[in-house]
């Protein structure tokens, strides 16, 4: 692991604060899971950091389960950070600090729907340490395979009432940020589940919100801390209803689908493979079985077609 600043400093703040939210989650998902249990594996990354992976493999509710967090640093070329949306200056050297934990949960029941998670906090520095940039970002979000649009409209309140405790702005921002950016452009811009909330480069005092600092450690650890109220309850309310052959091939046809957008337009997978990640650990979001059907069609009035429409973006927090 990268050498740690102090607790008071907010990159060892945030060391910290990845590594508690880590134990959380696991503690949250062994008891969701009711009799599996996650393996942990710790690794380094060439060239500065490392992290622990927990994985979850045919568990009782879950298929496959994965908990990683990471605190990674080094060299990073100027132009690689104003990729990754930094304001730094042109020319120089720079480093990286970068801390965060990811979470995502694939049901073997396609009645129950899938769940990905992450934050993370990420910071510039000049080749002496001087700071030029720092930002909070993450998100969650829902990807069904089956229509139940209460579980959709539940998610997305409980969600929303998250982010009200901090600002009645976020969930307004974020809801539609997500609702852009978990989309597979090369399917016509089909979305990949029925969307959360996407934030990232929030920096202190930098919005409507004005959260400083400690603001955003809370606001964002709400965001980890999420599944208690947005998705506990949706496990608990269809684990185990019947489901049979039909309804598995299409939940490994929908899984397919989020194949595609981890591998082709996900920022955070692009960036792990790039900076020589570990790839097993950036890869556990991969669900453990998908499938590929040519031109998959499905009539109109079936199941299929239902959950196919609800892709489509809408207020789902709305009414209540």
């Amino acid at each position: 692991m990268i050498a740690l600043a102090p607790t008071d400093t907010v990159r060892g703040r945030a060391t910290v604060w990845i590594e508690a939210l880590h134990d959380e989650l696991t503690a949250l998902f062994t008891t969701l899971d009711a009799g599996g249990t996650f393996v942990e594996d710790r690794w380094t990354r060439e060239g500065g950091g490392g992290g622990v992976t927990r994985v979850l493999t045919d568990g009782t509710t879950f298929e496959r389960g994965g908990i990683n967090r990471s605190v990674v640093g080094g060299a990073l070329p100027p132009d690689a950070a104003r990729r990754l949306g930094g304001r730094v200056p042109v020319g120089g050297d720079c480093e990286f600090f970068a801390t965060g934990v990811s979470l995502v949960v694939h049901p073997r029941s396609p009645m129950v729907p899938t769940l990905h998670l992450n934050v993370r906090y990420f910071e510039v520095t000049d080749a002496d340490g001087a700071p030029l940039d720092s930002w909070f970002g993450g998100g969650t979000d829902l990807t069904p395979f089956y229509p139940h649009e209460a579980d959709v409209r539940h998610f997305h309140r409980a969600l929303r009432a998250t982010c009200d405790r901090h600002h009645p702005s976020l969930y307004p921002r974020f809801k539609p940020w997500c609702d852009r950016y978990f989309t597979n452009v090369h399917r016509g811009g089909e979305a990949r589940g029925v969307g959360g909330i996407f934030f990232d480069h929030v920096r202190p005092g930098a919005d409507e919100s004005r959260l400083d600092v400690d603001g955003l450690f809370a606001f964002a650890g709400a965001v980890a801390r999420s599944p208690v109220t947005t998705y506990a309850p949706i496990v608990d309310r269809r684990r185990d209803e019947p489901y049979g052959d039909r309804e598995r091939r299409f939940q490994l046809e929908r899984r397919g689908r989020y194949v595609e957008f981890n591998l082709v337009h996900d920022r955070g997978t692009s960036f792990g493979l790039q900076t020589n990640g570990r790839a097993e650990s950036i890869l556990m979001s991969l669900p453990p079985l998908a499938a590929w059907r040519y031109d998959a069609r499905y009539e109109p009035g079936t199941f299929e077609s239902a959950l196919e429409a609800m892709l489509t973006p809408r207020e789902w927090a709305a009414g209540e």
